[in-house]
């Protein structure tokens, strides 16, 4: 959770909002004490679920059914992703009741607090650290447009989505290029490390030679549309943080178009690189792992540490493939 988080929730709640409390996209650190016992923390997030979790709150990767007394939601990134969150939060919120928004300015919460009072008495306003935290108080009857609530979309031959899941419209051009240099035939045991929803890991299914395709991905409805979109028996699927992901044995082949923005949305060559350390972690010495990243990303030297032998496949101006062998297990 930033700063400017704390220090806004410090500011709006001298005592804790009525309960029960909905929080939608909960920090991992957020701090328990300004909220009632019976609050209930949603986070599809893996690795963040599991942090609020072991913090001792409730939680959850969905609202379920209510009612509540009052919700905040803690904005995501993608504009569909943040009326989703606001849409579901209002379902499940009685009329007059308070529903709180936070985000930073590069989150988008001007334009959300623009949309919201066209919409809804928006009281008080809060404006500390780059963000903003408001209360919208709910009116009586449908106020949201129909639009806001979340609804799957249906791209690329059939495959689902959600709003809020990479690349949502599509694949993505990187994971183009990384299907198009994958060989033939791959090994049998396989790991598809960040999965998403799926599209990658059926490209994967379609050469021969694989036995068993585990995806991981720490998105759960990202998982989710995967579920959807993988029927193959061979799939076996994790909500798990890629990171600290490992099977009892290890696997001869990994696929994986690791992420590069941190929390804040900013580039983290961090993340990419401890992907390449999870992937080693998961092969065998004589097992393979295939990758692709924006070519700026200077992971060389982070293979180099990891696996003997390295190479570039493929790729384009923007985009990179690459593929490692021989990973040192640690």
């Amino acid at each position: 959770m930033s700063a400017g988080t704390d220090a806004r929730l410090a500011l709006a709640f001298s005592e804790p909002p009525a309960a029960p409390t909905l929080l939608l996209g909960a920090p991992a650190d957020l701090e328990s004490e300004r909220f009632a016992p019976d609050t209930l923390a949603v986070q599809t997030d893996a690795g963040m679920n599991g942090a609020l979790t072991r913090a001792g709150w409730r939680t959850d990767v969905s609202a379920g059914q209510g009612p509540y007394a009052s919700a905040v939601v803690f904005l995501a990134r993608a504009r569909a992703a943040q009326r989703a969150q606001v849409a579901e939060a209002a379902r499940l919120l009685p009329a007059r009741a308070s529903l709180w928004v936070d985000g930073q300015k590069s989150d988008g919460i001007e334009t959300m607090l623009r949309d919201l009072r066209g919409l809804a008495t928006v009281d008080p306003l809060i404006s500390k650290a780059h963000g903003k935290l408001f209360r919208v108080t709910i009116p009586e009857g449908p106020w949201l447009p129909d639009d806001w609530t979340a609804t799957e979309a249906q791209v690329a031959d059939g495959f689902v989505t959600r709003p809020g899941v990479f690349s949502a419209d599509g694949p993505d051009p990187a994971s183009l290029l990384l299907a198009q240099a994958l060989p033939p035939r791959l090994p049998t045991r396989m790991v598809d490390l960040g999965a998403g929803w799926g599209w990658l890991a059926a490209q994967v299914l379609a050469r021969e030679g694989v036995d068993v395709l585990h995806l991981v991905e720490a998105d759960h409805d990202a998982l989710t549309c995967a579920r959807r979109n993988v029927s193959d028996p061979r799939a076996q699927f994790h909500w798990a943080d890629a990171l600290a992901f490992r099977l009892p044995e290890p696997v001869n082949g990994v696929v994986m178009n690791p992420p590069f923005h941190g929390p804040g949305g900013n580039a983290d060559p961090r993340l990419g690189a401890g992907f390449i350390r999870a992937a080693a972690g998961l092969l065998t010495g004589a097992g393979r792992l295939w990758m692709v990243a924006n070519r700026h990303l200077p992971y060389e030297a982070e293979l180099a540490s990891h696996f003997r032998q390295v190479e570039e496949i493929g790729g384009n101006g923007a985009f990179k493939v690459i593929t490692a062998s021989g990973a040192r297990r640690s």
